[in-house]
């Protein structure tokens, strides 16, 4: 077996075993201290459950990597200076950045942080990681443009990290969703990187996928009435957000991508698994802005909300999500491999998109007319 596959798979089954021995303890601290996530008309769970899930994530992704990645260099596994030098700087970056999130989310989970503020440390996260060096400098023919400026490429890529770190903060709407999207994202991004030969990143997106297992069993499985119910709370979504950002940026400026990945755009590798997100998170907002509400206040608007109104309960709801994003990736994979241009791929999945959305909505006017009540507004 090569040596960089048997450190993904320690990688991925340390960090299921650090954050699996995490969460009950979190899960003992929270129910003692009471510590639950508050109750309001968007929540559709039922009893007290803690949103502290996140709390593992960082904390078992930087074990199982600094761990797997110092006995590689202790036992000298072929290669791995070159590995090291390869990928260390944005690694050493990428953990900063985790550090400012992990306390901001912990901070916003038990006493609240201003969205304002939370956007400050977003930026601040993005502007670490282009410090190291790691920014968006090619659209790879995404809008027909290529090479962009530095200080164009600086800002969208700050402008890009802040979207998707929120972007998968606000999906994270019923058990499952968020971490459902990110497994399949991380894991995705690891196979990415495993084949273009950049494998301490691989190793990162390996050990976030393995963080997800634990974490995904107690949120779907676990029960509220037996104290083993957990969310991740922005601590996790601020994190697991930011490991996704990075690795979509980075791998926009892998020159050399393996044989599976060779005829696939970047840009494409990039968004394809954040389709339902972005998207969602972009209608969101400009619904609300239209509404004439604050596009930064919570409400009942997303695309899980209008699922569960046409009377999917929440497990086929996740299903339903979770389907449609493999849908897209397997559909933009396809796509790219022909050498379709990218901006006409993300166009179609767009035009999807709305057009599922007219009829999700024109179903819910429909229900509504008939049963005489309000379901989504």
């Amino acid at each position: 077996m090569d040596n960089w596959l048997l450190n993904n798979i320690l990688t991925f089954i340390l960090t299921i075993i650090v954050v699996g021995g995490l969460i009950p303890q979190i899960l003992i601290i929270a129910y003692q201290k009471k510590l639950f996530d508050k109750h309001d008309e968007r929540k559709i769970h039922l009893g007290s459950v803690p949103r502290l899930g996140g709390v593992s994530f960082v904390p078992g992704i930087i074990f199982s990597v600094l761990l797997v990645l110092g006995i590689g260099i202790k036992c000298n596994v072929a290669g791995i200076q070159a590995v090291m030098q390869q990928g260390m700087v944005g690694l050493f970056f990428l953990f900063c950045s985790l550090m400012l999130l992990f306390l901001l989310g912990i901070a916003d989970d038990l006493v609240e942080v201003r969205y304002r503020a939370k956007f400050l440390f977003q930026i601040i996260a993005g502007a670490l990681i282009i410090g190291s060096g790691i920014w968006i400098s090619n659209l790879h023919g995404f809008l027909w443009i290529d090479r962009l400026p530095d200080i164009v490429g600086w800002l969208l890529t700050i402008f890009m990290i802040v979207y998707i770190i929120n972007a998968l903060n606000l999906i994270d709407g019923i058990d499952g969703l968020a971490g459902g999207i990110a497994f399949f994202t991380l894991v995705y991004f690891g196979m990415a990187f495993y084949d273009a030969s950049y494998y301490i990143y691989s190793m990162v997106a390996f050990a976030g996928a393995g963080g997800l297992v634990p974490f995904i069993y107690y949120n779907i499985f676990g029960k509220a009435s037996k104290n083993q119910k957990i969310f991740m709370g922005d601590t996790g979504s601020l994190t697991l957000g930011m490991v996704i950002a990075f690795l979509a940026v980075e791998f926009t400026n892998v020159s050399e991508r393996g044989n599976v990945f060779a005829d696939v755009n970047p840009i494409i590798v990039g968004l394809s698994p954040l389709i339902i997100p972005l998207f969602d998170q972009l209608r969101v907002f400009t619904h609300r802005v239209l509404m004439r509400r604050n596009p930064f206040m919570p409400d009942r608007c997303h695309i899980h909300h209008k699922l569960l109104s046409i009377g999917l309960n929440a497990r086929q709801t996740l299903i339903v999500l979770l389907a449609a994003d493999l849908g897209f990736i397997i559909l933009n994979w396809g796509l790219s491999e022909l050498h379709v241009d990218s901006t006409w791929i993300i166009l179609a999945d767009f035009a999807i998109w709305i057009l599922a959305n007219k009829c999700l909505t024109r179903r819910i006017r429909s229900i509504e007319k008939a049963t005489g009540n309000t379901l989504y507004n």
